[in-house]
């Protein structure tokens, strides 16, 4: 099976694969170099092995470990990664422990309902130890892309950050240390796009005044591993410059970002110029949730819905989240 297949049947990206095969040699047992990936039976029963030990709470690392010490026939038949077995491992089956959290603070922030690796990120930010820090979320994303490492991990984490500000008004630091480093991260995960599949780029940028833009950035590398180019304009775009940027590029899709109602104004998407070239307006992002748009401007209230409408439109296809 080619690497496009083999991510659709694991739930991965494709850029994902090519990380695990590059760091832990779980890639295509038979490749040759200067030829296409294809995976073979025994290939993709050590990946789904590793998916399960993942899902399971074990470390990239761990994960990569178990499944390749792991005989492919015990491998075989283990079924798809929505129906894990009870012995698929978690990290107390493994040889090694994971690396603990350095807590010099010895401060605690609750986290109700949180899952174990947004519990671990918030132990590691509330110590200030951007090591772990940036290892969380790479784990993260490692396991479910970058779109579920911030709707799972990170934003519930930065959600509780907020919550502390606004009752004790400290954290402020704890905040800007993980601000950082998701952006980082999702820097890092954000591959380069030679020959993007769309035509004209996707403009990516937040509402005048708006500041928080990790959640752009966060798009922009869930819409790269697609193979679809953006241009990323970022925080606080007034409404001038987004419209020369229009005007200059004619996007096929130009994404405003609004996090908080107060940015959220519909003025500021009437403005957004029109081209000879149709471009599609998306109002992106909890701020819009209350708003009136205009006519022309469709409303993406998550990351998730936003990549497949976004991917549908400028690439004609179905939309994969519908």
């Amino acid at each position: 099976m080619p690497v496009a297949a083999v991510a659709r049947r694991l739930g991965v990206a494709p850029s994902t694969l090519r990380t695990w095969d590059r760091r832990y040699g779980l890639g295509p047992a038979d490749h040759a170099t200067g030829t296409h990936r294809r995976y073979g039976p025994a290939d993709i029963a050590r990946l789904e092995t590793m998916r399960r030990a993942l899902l399971k709470g074990a470390a990239p690392a761990e994960a990569a470990q178990y499944a390749l010490r792991t005989p492919v026939a015990d491998q075989d038949g283990l079924g798809s990664r929505d129906h894990a077995p009870d012995h698929a491992p978690g990290p107390e089956s493994l040889d090694h422990e994971p690396t603990p959290v350095r807590r010099p603070g010895g401060r605690g922030l609750p986290l109700p309902g949180g899952s174990p690796a947004a519990r671990g990120l918030v132990r590691a930010a509330m110590a200030m130890d951007d090591r772990a820090v940036q290892r969380l979320i790479g784990e993260a994303i490692e396991v479910g892309g970058v779109v579920e490492a911030w709707d799972g991990v990170v934003r519930p984490v930065l959600n509780a950050i907020a919550a502390r500000w606004a009752h004790a008004g400290d954290c402020v630091e704890v905040e800007h240390l993980v601000n950082e480093c998701v952006l980082a991260a999702m820097v890092r995960a954000t591959p380069p796009v030679p020959a993007p599949r769309n035509a004209r780029p996707v403009l990516l940028c937040c509402a005048p005044g708006e500041t928080h833009s990790l959640p752009l950035y966060v798009l922009r590398a869930a819409l790269a591993q697609h193979d679809i180019g953006t241009l990323m304009l970022g925080a606080a775009v007034p409404g001038a410059a987004l419209a020369t940027a229009v005007r200059r590029t004619a996007p096929a899709a130009v994404v405003v970002w609004a996090q908080l109602a107060g940015n959220a104004d519909a003025d500021s998407l009437v403005a957004v110029p029109r081209t000879g070239r149709r471009s599609r307006l998306f109002a992106c992002g909890p701020g819009w949730a209350e708003v009136d748009l205009p006519e022309r401007a469709e409303r993406l209230d998550d990351l998730a819905g936003a990549l497949g409408r976004i991917g549908a439109h400028v690439l004609g296809e179905p939309d994969s989240a519908a």
